[in-house]
């Protein structure tokens, strides 16, 4: 059974860390590029990050650029996201997400096959 299981979210105050981590069952991550999306309470879920099969090749949504990182260990079949200087409006409910191929639209939603149940972060004071 093909599974993804997200761990790593949270409460954590504005300006703190979190790693979020995605681990891959049943089948193996390294044949497949992997997106973090969120879900904002009210929102629909949006692209957060993405990643190449290869670890080579990444994209940020714009909101994210020089505080979230993303990397994978294919060795071990997890992706993480390491997210810094945390704000308020990251709240979210945090998914993975694998996919074939790396190009346009990683960020397009219905382009990706798998997705694990999701991780909350929350940023409070």
């Amino acid at each position: 059974q093909l599974q993804f299981v997200e761990s790593g979210g949270g409460l954590v105050q504005p300006g703190g860390s979190l790693r979020l981590s995605c681990a891959a069952s049943g089948f193996t991550l390294r044949s497949y590029s992997i997106g973090w999306f969120r879900q904002a309470p009210g929102k629909e879920r949006e692209g957060v990050s993405c990643i190449s099969s290869g670890g080579t090749v990444t994209n940020y949504t714009d909101s994210v650029k020089g505080r979230f990182t993303i990397s994978r260990d294919n060795a071990k079949n997890t992706v993480y996201l390491q997210m810094n200087s945390l704000k308020p409006e990251d709240t979210a409910v945090y998914y993975c997400a694998a996919r074939s191929g790396y190009g346009l639209g990683m960020f397009e939603q219905n382009t990706y096959a798998y997705w694990g149940q999701g991780t909350q972060v929350t940023v409070s004071s």
